[in-house]
């Protein structure tokens, strides 16, 4: 997978914005404001992916390139590599998984305007 698949993957989510907030080189993916990937747009070794804590653990137990998240609230995130460790295929899984998790932390009205924007 590369860097521009990836990009326009998140991007073609309903809703999805880009932004830059911490510096020039991490590139986060947000729906209303809020986080669900993150990369490093020079490196584009890994992601940061929100997840289920339980799934989370089960993940992680399964795949070495699945850890906890760095720099993230290790309960919640994990750091998916992005080295052929982990399936292209499991990795987009992961990316919807985020996806969902933050949409539907959000109120229906606001999932049902944030879904047709």
């Amino acid at each position: 997978m590369n860097i521009t698949f990836f990009r326009d993957y998140c991007l073609k989510k309903s809703g999805a914005t880009e932004d830059t907030p911490f510096d020039e080189n991490t590139l986060c993916f947000k729906i209303g404001g809020k986080i669900f990937a993150i990369i490093d747009i020079v490196d584009f070794q890994s992601v940061n992916l929100k997840c289920d804590p339980e799934r989370a653990d089960e993940l992680r137990e399964q795949f070495e390139g699945i850890q906890p998240g760095y720099h993230m609230n290790k309960k919640h995130w994990n750091t998916v590599l992005i080295n052929g460790s982990v399936s292209d295929k499991l990795i987009l899984e992961l990316v919807d998984h985020s996806f969902d998790l933050v949409l539907n932390s959000f109120s229906k009205a606001k999932r049902d305007n944030l879904l047709n924007s």
